[in-house]
């Protein structure tokens, strides 16, 4: 409860900062930046070369897809029962499947489960959720959104091979059996240490809590899916393996993240249900800190 505690106090230093009025507004693109450059990449390279490679590394590989799936087909068969209007459906596409399993989803784990099942959370969201950004919401906004945009897989592979923790990921994976110089891992461990708090204050930053008129029912039933059914989805799928294995109850954790910010944001600047898309992710946030605390004392019960 102390690092939750933290970590909540770390959301609040962003929210003030952002309602102070002495950041510039593109602080919390700065502090992604920041990250996605030089934190992720830190962790990437301080973390995987400590895995021990087994079949069970598929799990966390296979189960965001799993996922992606079930939720995708869950919120269009919803979406059609109830008549929402193709942006509301198209913005829950969106947002829903997409889990925060980085910039909200590492800091839970070092939270929860410590420094060290980071790792195992880098598997999920580099093959699982990072994937299904640059690949799965490109379809469904091309399919979605106002304009007639056909996504290309030269498109698509461009932004996978040059997104840069993927790039550290490869690395780190391919010099796996090596020693890193001295230099070198003074430099990963030291960036490594600045991530929690720099992504929870460029999430807290980044929050947004203006509640959509008429679409409370959508966004009740895709905060309730992101956030109650896909980890339970993931609790059935893997209940033959045990809730004892750290890996699996890192998988379940990251599959009861709440919606992705950068899910969000693509959803809003495609224009599919602005409002709606905010609240997903301001309110799914907030949410969070019951329903993930919760989430882990189950898992912890079930052990």
């Amino acid at each position: 409860m102390t690092n939750l505690a933290v970590l909540g106090f770390y959301l609040l230093i962003g929210f003030i900062l952002k309602r102070s009025g002495k950041c510039p507004d593109n602080t919390a693109e700065v502090l992604n930046l920041y990250v996605i450059y030089a934190a992720l990449p830190g962790v990437i390279f301080s973390k995987v070369p400590g895995l021990e490679f087994s079949a069970d590394l598929l799990i966390p590989v296979i189960i965001p897809w799993v996922l992606l799936a079930f939720s995708a087909v869950f919120i269009f068969l919803i979406g059609r029962a109830l008549k929402w209007r193709k942006e509301i459906v198209g913005a829950l596409l969106v947002c829903v499947p997409l889990g925060n399993t980085s910039f909200f989803g590492f800091p839970m784990i070092e939270a929860f489960y410590g420094s060290d099942a980071i790792a195992y959370g880098l598997l999920y969201d580099q093959f699982g959720s990072f994937f299904g950004l640059a690949i799965y919401s490109t379809v469904i906004i091309a399919l979605y959104k106002d304009q007639n945009e056909t996504p290309t897989v030269t498109g698509v592979l461009k932004k996978i091979v040059t997104f840069p923790p993927f790039i550290a990921l490869v690395l780190a994976l391919l010099t796996k059996s090596l020693s890193y110089p001295d230099v070198f891992q003074r430099l990963i461990e030291s960036l490594a240490v600045t991530l929690v708090p720099v992504i929870m204050i460029a999430v807290g930053f980044q929050l947004k809590f203006r509640l959509p008129k008429g679409s409370k029912t959508p966004l009740a039933i895709g905060l309730l899916t992101k956030l109650v059914l896909m980890p339970a989805v993931a609790m059935l799928l893997l209940f033959s393996f045990g809730f004892d294995n750290t890996l699996i109850q890192v998988t379940i954790f990251e599959a009861a993240m709440p919606p992705m910010i950068t899910a969000g944001a693509v959803a809003i600047m495609a224009g599919l249900a602005p409002r709606l898309s905010a609240a997903m992710v301001g309110y799914g946030i907030l949410l969070a800190f019951i329903t993930l605390p919760l989430t882990y004392e189950l898992m912890q019960f079930l052990a």
